[in-house]
């Protein structure tokens, strides 16, 4: 199908994992129900963890294999390439860039993040890293000894470092820190890391605040305290924005830069729901957040999809507390909630020093738990969390509560 129809029971604005979810989630609960997603992206929903991680370090590097099949799946009429430029919440209509007005019964707002980009660079040769797109084109980059510049010491930045140098790459991490992801872990692990990396081959600049990026044969990147590095390609690793001009435009409520659902996630709007990154919602643990990971783009867009589809008095809450997790060189780790080092923080590691648990506490709360080389935990986390926030829980009693490496 080339062009939308006139009207749907369910309309989905977005193209990823919560996108995709929310359409399955439909589905399962009517299987005559109508469903259109309109993405902005030209590329059919993927799983976008891959595009970071094992498509840079397994056998198959092609993005398809990472295609979703959301549409096949669902039954649902999906279009990429389409900027939804209107919502009327009170028609119940969406208005896109080319003019089509679309009708609907509910609609969700699935329109996840923007990466972060410097004003007046426009070279292609530096990018940011969250699409499809964008991975084929660092691909393109990244041959055997291209000179690649990272920018930015946090979740995302690591993780790119740490992909390219499975394709020869000579990578520089250049981060405005002392130590790479020191926001959200213990001298121990970022003091691991930094000698992992440098043993992988990463060259690593701390204290580096890029200022500017100037473009000839090379690029030249320029610190706040003038230090200069050049490369053949840059990837900024600067954080997210979400998107939320959309629900803004139509009145939709909003808070911290984040749509403001309710325990259905359901915006202020009453035929209205959003999911994923866009979302400030109630944690059932931890109260007011937002989360910007792939488990929470799928437990909310599931949740919320089947809500569209359900009355009022029979909607489920969305009660999760997602964990996110990450995998660099030869480490991994789950956590869920709150990683912030400026916490009191209380490590337990195994007799090899290989393996940690690392729980974060806020006035002797527990409101983070990290597992580090430790799986099949999260659940044991949670319940960590839920008996700390409840008063529960013997501080002294942590060391044995989840054994790290298990």
């Amino acid at each position: 199908m080339t062009d939308p129809r006139d009207s749907y029971d369910h309309l989905i604005i977005g193209g990823g994992i919560a996108a995709d979810a929310a359409a399955r989630a439909i589905r399962e609960a009517d299987e005559e129900a109508s469903i259109a997603i309109l993405s902005a992206d030209p590329h059919a929903p993927v799983y976008r963890p891959a595009l970071s991680k094992d498509l840079w370090t397994g056998e198959d590097a092609d993005p398809d294999g990472q295609d979703l099949g959301t549409a096949a799946a669902t039954g649902a009429d999906l279009f990429t390439s389409t900027v939804v430029t209107q919502l009327l919440p009170a028609s119940r209509t969406a208005i896109t860039a080319r003019g089509e007005r679309i009708r609907f019964r509910t609609a969700l707002l699935a329109t996840g993040s923007s990466a972060h980009h410097l004003p007046d660079v426009h070279d292609s040769r530096v990018m940011t890293f969250r699409t499809v797109g964008d991975y084929r084109h660092l691909r393109s980059l990244a041959t055997e000894g291209a000179r690649i510049a990272v920018v930015g010491g946090g979740f995302i930045g690591t993780e790119i470092a740490a992909a390219l140098t499975a394709v020869g790459a000579e990578v520089t991490l250049a981060h405005g820190g002392t130590r790479i992801l020191e926001h959200m872990l213990p001298d121990s692990l970022t003091g691991h890391l930094e000698q992992v990396f440098a043993e992988r081959g990463v060259e690593l600049v701390g204290g580096f605040r890029l200022a500017e990026v100037s473009a000839d044969a090379t690029l030249t990147l320029r610190a706040a305290n003038r230090e200069t590095l050049t490369a053949d390609a840059v990837v900024l690793g600067l954080g997210v924005h979400p998107a939320t001009s959309l629900a803004e435009q139509a009145g939709i409520v909003t808070d911290r830069g984040f749509v403001v659902v309710d325990p259905h996630l359901r915006t202020s709007a009453p035929d209205v729901f959003a999911a994923g990154d866009v979302v400030l919602y109630d944690d059932a643990l931890l109260g007011r957040r937002h989360v910007e990971h792939v488990d929470h783009a799928e437990a909310s867009g599931a949740v919320a999809g089947r809500n569209m589809t359900r009355p009022e008095e029979e909607r489920e809450e969305y009660d999760r507390t997602p964990l996110f997790f990450s995998d660099l060189f030869d480490d991994g780790y789950e956590a869920v909630g709150r990683l912030d080092s400026s916490l009191e923080m209380r490590e337990v590691w195994n007799r090899e020093r290989t393996a940690a648990v690392v729980h974060y506490l806020d006035d002797g709360v527990v409101e983070g738990v990290l597992l580090w080389n430790t799986w099949d935990a999260v659940p044991a986390a949670r319940q960590l969390i839920a008996e700390s926030q409840a008063g529960d829980l013997d501080l002294d009693a942590l060391e044995s509560r989840i054994r790290p490496g298990s």
